[in-house]
């Protein structure tokens, strides 16, 4: 299915998850997991988020940054059952950018991941929550799950989530879960403006997506 979907969901720079890296953790060592195009790791390296970059992708993206040479390796696999040849303790940020819902097992890979980090390193994480009224209105009136080519009915979307979740998900595998915050906080839109206007109190139900910061402890 991943074939069928338009290229530029592939070449996408993933700027948010980029600004949530604590300044500690950055100009570092950084893999993106669900590398995609490769076009968001190219942009760390040229604007100080990373020095060196690694990216591991399920599928070739042909005329793309994966094969750029700013990477100091780009692996095509999938990360669920791949022999992954990086030493323990070797990345200070491991991206993950809506990657844990298409897997058939986000906890193991989450636990795994985290040898890989340095002491107090960090994954940055996106995941859709399907807590957004577009869940009520699908289920519940249209009678269906209505699966789509992107977004939180995405056909692909094997694992679904809420900020509960979330949080729980790092947790449970023994990160310090350092935020979750809702992609509200990045868009300027009359959705995001309802949210301040009432202290957030419905965040939950139009959040489309959640970013979670969990830390190595």
């Amino acid at each position: 299915m991943y074939d069928t979907k338009d290229k530029t969901y592939f070449k996408q720079i993933r700027t948010p998850l980029l600004d949530l890296i604590p300044e500690e953790n950055r100009n570092g060592n950084v893999l993106e997991v669900g590398a995609a195009a490769g076009d968001t790791m190219i942009y760390a390296k040229e604007n100080g988020y990373a020095n060196k970059i690694f990216g591991i992708e399920l599928t070739e993206v042909p005329d793309s940054n994966q094969n750029n040479s700013n990477f100091e390796k780009f692996i095509i696999g999938n990360i669920e059952n791949l022999n992954i040849p990086f030493q323990n303790n070797f990345f200070d940020v491991i991206i993950m950018g809506d990657v844990l819902e298409h897997l058939v097992d986000p906890y193991t890979v989450v636990n795994n991941m985290k040898k890989y980090l340095k002491p107090n390193g960090v994954v940055i994480a996106s995941i859709p929550n399907v807590r957004n009224l577009k869940t009520f209105r699908n289920i519940y009136l249209r009678k269906s799950f209505n699966y789509s080519d992107q977004g939180i009915f995405d056909k692909t979307h094997l694992r679904f989530f809420t900020k509960k979740d979330t949080r729980a998900l790092f947790e449970d595998e023994g990160y310090y879960v350092l935020d979750v915050i809702s992609n509200l906080k990045f868009r300027k839109s009359s959705v995001a403006t309802k949210n301040k206007l009432t202290f957030g109190l419905f965040e939950e139900f139009w959040t489309k997506q959640y970013f979670a910061i969990a830390k190595k402890i």
